[in-house]
C-alpha cells in the first residue's frame, strides 16, 4: 500500500477539447488553445478563478474543438484525464491564443454533458486513484508479477541512457520512489509512442491491462536503443583511436625534419602552418611570437573558441609581406611619357613624382614620401594616385576614409575582443602582398570622431616617416615596417584636417581646370572612354570642340570634369539609341534580299518582286554617319542651357558688386546686393553669413561712414551720416549656402559705395580681399581658384590684394592673357578700378589752400 493521500476530483468538470496530444495521469503536457470554446474556458475559468478547484479541468483527447460557437459540439471521447493547470501564457500574434501547461491527475468517464456553451461542462465519474491497489490476493499476485517485470524493463531502459544527464538520474530515482501503479502512465508519456498507442493506454482502466499493454512498448524501445548503440560503436572507437594517435604523433615529432614527413603529415593544417612559419622571412621578434603561439595551438582542443582565433592570427602573420617587395621602374623619361598620356596638365604634381624617381636612382633606401593632394572634386586626385603606382611599377591599394570614426579601423582590434581583426593598413598589405605598395588614403579630410577614438590621431603614427618604420597594429602586437610604403592622401580642403596630421604630410595643391584644359581632357580621355563604354566608334558620332565648349560653359559649372563626363555620357546614350534603331532595319533588309534570291531559285512569280521593293522603300532611311553633335542637338539631348551669362543683367543698377569666393568645390563668383530705406540706422545682413563675414560688413560700413565727406557720399536726406534715419540691407544671394571668410570685405565696400553714390559698378570686374578699419587691403587665399572662376564667368578684370601678386604665377598663361589684374593695397585703389572713370575724391567747396 502506498502512503499517498487519495485524490478526489469534483463531480462536475469543464472540458478542454484537444486533438494534438494525449495527456496521461502523472505526466505533463503543453497545449495550445485558440478555438472559441477553449478560449472562453481559459478566460472565464482559469484567469478569473480564485480557488484551487477552478484550476482543475477535464482534458478530452482525440476531439477537435469547433472553430466557432455556432457549430455543434462533436462526439466526445468517452475517457478523459483530470488535469491541473499549472501555467497560462497568452499572446496576440499572429492571433489571440493561450498556451497551457497541464499535469494529469487521474482518469474519469463522462456521465452526462450538462452544458455546451460558452464552454462544455460535464458530470464525470472518477475511474482510478493514484493510491488504489487491488485487495484480492489473486489479483495482487498477478499484478505483482507484472509490476516486477515492468519495473525490470524500466530500470534496464533507464540504465542504457547517459546517467550523467541530470534528467536521466532524476528519472532513475523516480522509479524507486513512485508507486508501481503510476509508472505505466508516466513511462508511456516519456518513451517514443504514437498518439494512438497513448490513447489505448488511457482507455485501459484496469491496472492489469495497462501493464500488459505498456511492457511491449518498453521492450521495443530497449531493442531500438541496442541497435542504435551497435551502429554508433565503431565510429566512437575510431574517434578514440584518432585522439589517442594524434598526441603521440605530435610528441614524437622531431623539429627540423619536416621535409621527411609523409603525405599525411603534410595534409595536417597545423603542420603546414608550422612549416610556413619556419620558412618565412619575418623579423626575429615576430618569429618568436609565432613559435610561441603555435606551441599553444598544439595543446588546445579544437572545440575551444581561442583555437580559431589563434589559428587566424598565425595565418595572417604568415601571409604578411615582411620582406617581399617589387622593383621600382626608375626610367624618368618613360615615367614622364606615361604621366602625360594618363593626365593632362597637373604639372606641379608630375614634377614631384619625377623628383622622387630621380632621388631613388641616387639612393636606394629612400623612405616613401607622404603626399597629400588637395583640390576640388573631379580634378583627378584619385586617378593620379593610380597612375603614380603604374609609373613606379608598384601595387596600388585604395583605403576610403570618408566617415571612418573608429581608431580601430586604422590600428586594428586587440585579440581579446570577439570578432577582432587587423586594421585597414595591415589588411591592405595582406591584399597587395608586398611591403612597398602605393597606398591611397582617400578623403582624409572627412574622418570622423566618436567614443571609439579619433582615427585622425591614429594616422599620426602611420604618416610619420620617423615612426612608421615601427608601426604596431593592435591585432598583430608586433612591429611592422611601413617606411617603404608610398602614402598618398586626398582631400578637398585642409580646414578639417587636424594641424598635427597636416604637419606630417607634404601638401600639393591640385587646382581646378581652365576651359581650355577641360576641352583637351574631354577630347583626349573622356570622349574615347564614353565611346568605348557605349559601344560607339568615331565613325558614328562626332563632337567638335565648339560643342564641347558649349557643354562646359552652358551645361556645367565646376572645377573638375565629372559633370562634363556625365553630359558626354548622356550624348553617347542618345546616339546609341539612333544607331540601335538603324541596325535592325539593315538586318531586315539583308534578310529580305536573301529571301528574294531563294524565291528566284524556286521559280516564284515575278510579280511578287515589286512588292518587296515597295516594302523596303517604306522603311525610314538611317541617319547619316557620323552623327554631328551641334548646338541644336545639344538642346534636344541635354535640354535648355542650365547656366547663362547674367553678369551684365545683375549689375544694371547701383548697389551690386561681384566678389570671388573659394569653396572646397573650387572658386565661385558671388554677387553682393545692397539697398537702403528709411529707418533707424540698422544694418541687416542675410544669406547665411558666418561671424567673420558679418564683421567684414560692419568694417565696411564704418569705413564708409568715416570717409563719407571725403567721397561726398550722402544718404537719401543729404546727410554725410550714412545711417542717419536710414536702414541698410546687405544680401548675399544663394541663401541656402553657408558663407564665411574675410575675403568679401572689398566687395562689400564697393557695393555700398555704389549704393550711396548712385554709380554702377563695372559689369566685367570681380574682386577679392580683406579690409581693415584704416582702409588697407590684406591678402587672402585661393587666388588661383578665384581667378579661374572669374575666367569661367566671362569677366575681364580682377582686383586682388597687392601682396597676392605672387600667387598669379600659378595661374595658366592663357588665363592671364584673357584677364587684366589690378593689385590694390588700399580701398582707394579698389574703388578707382571698380568704377568707370575712377572714384575720385571730390574737392570741398569754399575751402582755401594754405600757403604757409
Amino acid at each position: 500500500m502506498s502512503s499517498v493521500s487519495p485524490i478526489q476530483i469534483p463531480s462536475r468538470l469543464p472540458l478542454l477539447l484537444t486533438h494534438e496530444g494525449v495527456l496521461l495521469p502523472g505526466s505533463t503536457m503543453r497545449t495550445s488553445v485558440d478555438s472559441a470554446r477553449n478560449l472562453q474556458l481559459v478566460r472565464s475559468r482559469l484567469l478569473k478563478g480564485t480557488s484551487l478547484q477552478s484550476t482543475i479541468l477535464g482534458v478530452i483527447p482525440n476531439t477537435p474543438d469547433p472553430a466557432s460557437d455556432a457549430q455543434d459540439l462533436p462526439p466526445l471521447h468517452r475517457i478523459g484525464t483530470a488535469a491541473l493547470a499549472v501555467q497560462v501564457v497568452g499572446s496576440n500574434w499572429p492571433k489571440p491564443h493561450y498556451t497551457l501547461l497541464i499535469t494529469g491527475l487521474c482518469r474519469f468517464q463522462i456521465v452526462q454533458v450538462l452544458k455546451e456553451k460558452p464552454y462544455p461542462i460535464a458530470e464525470v465519474e472518477q475511474l482510478d486513484r493514484l493510491e488504489e491497489f487491488p485487495n484480492t490476493c489473486k489479483m495482487r499476485e498477478e499484478l505483482g508479477e507484472l509490476s516486477e517485470q515492468f519495473y525490470k524493463y524500466a530500470v534496464q531502459l533507464v540504465e542504457m541512457l547517459d546517467m550523467s544527464v541530470p534528467a536521466v538520474a532524476k528519472l532513475r530515482r523516480l522509479l524507486d520512489s513512485l508507486p508501481r501503479e503510476a509508472l505505466p502512465d508516466i513511462l508511456t508519456s516519456i518513451i517514443r509512442t504514437s498518439n494512438k498507442e497513448k490513447l489505448q493506454i488511457l482507455d485501459a482502466v484496469s491496472l492489469e491491462e495497462r501493464f500488459k499493454m505498456t511492457i511491449p512498448l518498453l521492450v521495443r524501445q530497449i531493442e531500438g536503443l541496442k541497435l542504435l548503440q551497435k551502429t554508433r560503436k565503431p565510429k566512437q572507437d575510431d574517434d578514440k583511436r584518432v585522439i589517442a594517435i594524434r598526441p603521440i604523433r605530435r610528441i614524437t615529432h622531431i623539429p627540423g625534419t619536416l621535409e621527411d614527413e609523409d603525405e599525411d603529415e603534410d595534409n595536417d593544417d597545423i603542420v603546414m602552418l608550422e612549416k610556413k612559419i619556419r620558412t618565412s622571412s619575418m623579423p626575429e621578434q615576430a618569429h618568436k611570437v609565432c613559435v610561441k603561439e603555435i606551441k599553444r595551438l598544439k595543446k588546445m582542443p579544437q572545440s575551444m573558441p581561442e583555437y580559431a582565433l589563434t589559428r587566424n592570427y598565425l595565418e595572417l602573420m604568415v601571409e604578411l609581406p615582411w620582406n617581399k617587395s617589387t622593383t621600382d621602374r626608375l626610367d624618368i623619361r618613360a615615367a614622364r611619357i606615361l604621366l602625360d598620356n594618363d593626365h593632362y596638365a597637373m604639372e606641379k604634381l608630375k614634377k614631384r613624382v619625377l623628383e622622387y624617381l630621380a632621388v631613388r636612382q641616387l639612393k636606394n633606401n629612400l623612405k616613401g614620401p607622404i603626399l597629400c593632394f588637395v583640390g576640388p572634386p573631379g580634378v583627378g586626385k584619385t586617378s593620379v594616385g593610380r597612375s603614380v603606382a603604374k609609373t613606379l611599377g608598384r601595387e596600388f591599394h585604395r583605403i576610403a576614409l570618408g566617415g571612418v570614426c573608429d581608431q580601430s579601423d586604422i590600428r586594428g582590434h586587440r585579440r581579446t575582443y570577439v570578432g577582432s581583426m587587423p586594421g585597414r593598413i595591415i589588411n591592405g598589405l595582406k591584399t597587395v602582398g608586398v611591403n612597398n605598395p602605393v597606398f591611397l588614403l582617400d578623403e582624409v579630410d572627412k574622418l570622423g570622431k566618436s567614443l571609439q577614438g579619433d582615427p585622425a590621431a591614429a594616422l599620426l603614427e602611420v604618416l610619420d616617416p620617423e615612426q612608421n618604420h615601427n608601426f604596431t597594429d593592435h591585432y598583430l602586437n608586433v612591429a611592422f615596417d611601413l617606411s617603404q610604403v608610398l602614402f598618398i592622401a586626398t582631400a578637398n580642403t585642409t580646414a578639417t584636417i587636424p594641424a598635427a596630421l597636416l604637419d606630417r604630410m607634404e601638401i600639393i595643391q591640385v587646382p581646378g581646370y581652365t576651359q581650355e584644359e577641360k576641352i583637351e581632357i574631354a577630347h583626349r580621355h573622356l570622349i574615347p572612354k564614353q565611346l568605348e563604354q557605349h559601344g560607339l566608334t568615331p565613325q558614328q558620332i562626332q563632337i567638335p570642340q565648339v560643342t564641347t565648349l558649349d557643354i562646359i560653359t552652358r551645361y556645367t559649372r565646376e572645377a573638375g570634369v565629372r559633370s562634363l563626363d556625365r553630359k558626354l555620357g548622356a550624348i553617347c546614350r542618345a546616339v546609341a539609341v539612333k544607331v540601335a534603331e538603324v541596325q535592325p532595319k539593315e538586318a531586315k533588309l539583308e534578310r529580305s534580299d536573301v529571301a528574294e534570291r531563294e524565291v528566284c531559285r524556286e521559280h516564284i512569280l515575278e510579280d511578287e518582286k515589286p512588292e518587296s521593293i515597295s516594302d523596303t522603300a517604306d522603311l525610314a532611311l538611317p541617319p547619316e554617319m557620323p552623327i554631328l553633335i551641334d548646338f541644336h542637338a545639344l538642346k534636344d539631348i541635354l535640354g535648355p542651357p542650365m547656366y547663362e551669362m547674367e553678369v551684365s543683367q545683375r549689375l544694371s543698377q547701383p548697389g551690386v558688386a561681384i566678389g570671388l569666393a573659394w569653396t572646397p568645390l573650387g572658386g565661385e563668383i558671388m554677387f553682393v546686393e545692397a539697398s537702403r530705406m528709411d529707418g533707424e540706422g540698422q544694418l541687416t545682413l542675410t544669406g547665411q553669413l558666418g561671424d567673420v563675414m558679418k564683421e567684414s560688413a560692419h568694417l565696411a560700413i564704418s569705413w564708409l561712414r568715416s570717409n563719407a565727406k571725403k567721397y561726398q557720399l550722402t544718404n537719401a536726406f543729404g546727410s554725410f551720416d550714412l545711417l542717419d534715419n536710414t536702414d541698410i540691407h546687405l544680401h548675399f544671394p544663394a541663401g541656402a549656402v553657408t558663407k564665411d571668410g574675410p575675403s568679401a570685405g572689398v566687395t562689400i565696400v564697393t557695393c555700398l559705395a555704389s549704393l550711396f553714390s548712385g554709380r554702377l559698378v563695372r559689369s566685367d570686374v570681380a574682386m577679392t580681399g580683406e579690409i581693415t578699419l584704416r582702409g588697407l587691403v590684406l591678402p587672402v587665399g585661393g587666388i588661383k581658384d578665384k581667378v579661374l572662376a572669374a575666367h569661367r564667368a566671362g569677366l575681364k578684370q580682377v582686383i586682388i590684394p597687392r601682396r597676392n601678386e605672387k600667387d598669379l604665377e600659378g595661374v595658366p598663361g592663357n588665363v592671364r592673357q584673357d584677364l587684366s589684374f589690378v593689385t590694390a593695397s588700399c580701398l582707394d585703389e579698389v574703388l578707382n578700378a571698380a568704377f568707370d572713370g575712377g572714384f575720385t575724391v571730390k574737392p570741398r567747396p569754399g575751402l582755401l589752400n594754405s600757403k604757409l
